[in-house]
């Protein structure tokens, strides 16, 4: 038997854990952790898994890798994606952009448009089963590969129904960052969000406005060093030999919600001096999670939105482009709405669903 199981990731933004049942053996796709702190991953998915497979590096869906490393399975990511593995791992390297063969399957994989060696899987099993994980096709910084057809897909729908395209993110940010004086604190993934916004901003502003903190400095390092990023991504270059970070008016830092790195720490220093809401500020973009929701809630605290997954246009069209029968809307809170949506393709939960 061939089959799709949901164990986690459905009917919220929480860890990324899929059961892939080929024939008489389990594959896990993702092994998340959080965002929420209290998002914890069950090493009970485990149970009976003899392989896992990771689409990216950020914690909700590799952070129950050690789990699985101390089960001893071998643990199939792209040479970026592994570099975030526990140094025990047993990696079975994957391609950004091509196929492997596993126990018989054909995997294909694809960049992902929304990580550092972030990939799609396309396993060639039924018709077809896609797994997005987290991707966009908007991003001015990383490529999204257009995967083959697949009639079973789990696609990430983390923004709802929401339909607000990447071009009006900008403009509302931009009037935002044009409106308030003094510093901006930009939290961010370094291998998400870091990239785009320093290049965004770079363009906009120049280079001497903007900073990077040291891990987002190294991770864009290598990434322009990789040649895996566009080409306008080489404007952004002057930026990592830049001196003190409180020279520049924009702060690009680790960690995306602002509990941890350099970002805590200016989060903390701003509101202990009284800056904060005064001439410095703290802009998110990304899921908040409830320290970075609680930082908003005070003078000086922003959201605004840049988009790193797909808007409803482009779920829609991802649908109809590998012409899905199936599918499971994943990280959002009310996948039924989906079924109020006219979709051509049958929506599906935590069923176990035969490929």
């Amino acid at each position: 038997m061939q089959s799709i199981r949901l164990l986690s990731g459905i009917g919220d933004k929480g860890p990324a854990c899929m059961q892939l049942t080929v024939d008489n053996r389990i594959w896990l796709l993702d092994c998340g952790f959080g965002p929420e702190a209290n998002a914890q991953f069950d090493p009970a998915w485990l149970e009976g898994a003899e392989a896992v497979f990771i689409t990216h590096d950020h914690v909700d869906h590799i952070g129950g890798a050690s789990h699985a490393v101390e089960a001893g399975l071998p643990i199939y990511a792209t040479a970026q994606t592994a570099k975030a593995l526990p140094p025990a791992a047993n990696v079975r390297p994957l391609p950004e952009q091509g196929q492997t063969s596993i126990d018989g399957v054909t995997l294909t994989t694809g960049r992902n448009g929304h990580a550092m060696g972030g990939v799609w899987f396309h396993f060639d099993l039924g018709e077809g089963l896609f797994y997005s994980g987290d991707w966009s096709e908007e991003s001015d910084w990383f490529t999204f590969d257009v995967p083959p057809p697949a009639a079973t897909a789990i696609l990430d729908c983390s923004y709802h129904l929401d339909d607000v395209p990447q071009s009006d993110r900008f403009e509302a940010l931009n009037a935002l960052l044009d409106r308030v004086e003094g510093q901006v604190l930009l939290p961010v993934p370094p291998s998400g969000r870091a990239g785009e916004m320093a290049l965004h901003l770079v363009l906009r502003y120049g280079c001497e406005s903007v900073m990077l903190d040291p891990e987002c400095r190294d991770t864009l390092r290598a990434a322009l060093n990789s040649g895996a990023v566009s080409a306008d991504a080489q404007k952004i270059a002057p930026l990592l030999d830049r001196g003190p970070m409180e020279e520049a008016r924009f702060l690009i830092c680790d960690t995306p919600n602002a509990d941890g790195g350099a970002a805590w720490g200016y989060v903390r220093a701003w509101h202990g001096s009284g800056r904060l809401g005064r001439d410095a500020h703290v802009v998110f973009t990304g899921h908040m999670t409830a320290h970075a929701r609680g930082i908003c809630n005070v003078p000086g605290g922003y959201f605004q939105r840049w988009n790193v997954h797909p808007p409803l246009r482009d779920q829609v069209k991802m649908l109809n482009h590998l012409g899905a029968k199936r599918f499971a809307p994943a990280f959002c809170i009310q996948p039924e709405d989906y079924l109020i949506e006219g979709l051509d393709a049958e929506v599906f939960f935590h069923d176990r669903v035969r490929l």
